[in-house]
C-alpha cells in the first residue's frame, strides 16, 4: 500500500510534537535565542555565548594544552555555586586543590568533594550528575571513549547540572557530543578562548580575557 500525503502529514505532526517536548534539542532552522545561563564571571565570554553564560545543563568541554591549565576560568562559577546546599564534585583533578587559596577567593570549602576514580572517572562523573546532590561536576579527561562523553552529555542534560570536562587540546580534532566546546590558551595578556562549538549558536569566536 502506497503512503498517502495525509499519512505523511500525520507522521510529520507527530514528529513535531515530539521535538517540541525536547527542550535540549536544537534544529538547524531555529533562530538562536539567548537564554539565561550561569554567569561565567567574564562579561566578554557571557556575551559570546548564546546561553549568556555557562549552559545550565549539558557537557562543557574546555580544551587545554597542559592538564591543570585554565582552572581559573571556571572558578567564578564554582564560587557562586558553593553557596548552595549541594556539592561541587571534582573527579581526578591533576593536583590536590589548595584549600587556603580557594577559600581566599571565596569558595565555600564545605561544599567541595574530591574523588580519585582512575579508570572509573567517567562512571564517577555520571553518578555525580545523576545523584541530584551536585551543583556541578568537573573532570579531567585522559583518554575517554566517545561513548562515555555521550553518557555525560545525556546525564547533564537530563538532570540540568553542568558537567565541565577539561580535555587535551589534541582532542579538538575528534567529534564531541558536548553542548559547548572551548579551547583555552594562556597568553601574555591573560587567556585566549576559542569557541569551537556551541549548540544553537555560532562557533569560531575568539575572546581575550
Amino acid at each position: 500500500m502506497m503512503p498517502t500525503a495525509e499519512a505523511d502529514r500525520s507522521g510529520f505532526s507527530v514528529l513535531e510534537q515530539l521535538l517540541e517536548r525536547r527542550s535540549d534539542l536544537w534544529r538547524g532552522g531555529d533562530t538562536p535565542v539567548r537564554s539565561d545561563g550561569l554567569p561565567t564571571g567574564f562579561p566578554a565570554l557571557d556575551q559570546a555565548l548564546v546561553t549568556a553564560g555557562w549552559p545550565r545543563n549539558g557537557l562543557i568541554e574546555i580544551l587545554v594544552e597542559r592538564r591543570g591549565d585554565a582552572f581559573g576560568l571556571v572558578l567564578p562559577l564554582l564560587i557562586a555555586l558553593s553557596v548552595q546546599p549541594r556539592w561541587l564534585l571534582l573527579v581526578d583533578p591533576p593536583w590536590l586543590p589548595y584549600a587556603p587559596a580557594l577559600a581566599g577567593h571565596g569558595l565555600e570549602l564545605s561544599r567541595l568533594l574530591v574523588c580519585q576514580a582512575g579508570e572509573q572517572a567517567p562512571w564517577a562523573m555520571e553518578q555525580g550528575l545523576r545523584s541530584g546532590a551536585c551543583a556541578a561536576v568537573l573532570g579531567w579527561d585522559a583518554d575517554w571513549p566517545v561513548q562515555g562523553l555521550r553518557r555525560l552529555q545525556l546525564a547533564a542534560a537530563e538532570t540540568a547540572t553542568p558537567a565541565l570536562l577539561f580535555r587535551p587540546v589534541v582532542r579538538a580534532r575528534q567529534p564531541s557530543p558536548a553542548r559547548l566546546r572551548l579551547q583555552a590558551e594562556p597568553t601574555t595578556a591573560g587567556l585566549r578562548l576559542t569557541v569551537h562549538k556551541q549548540r544553537g549558536g555560532n562557533g569560531g569566536q575568539q575572546i581575550q580575557l
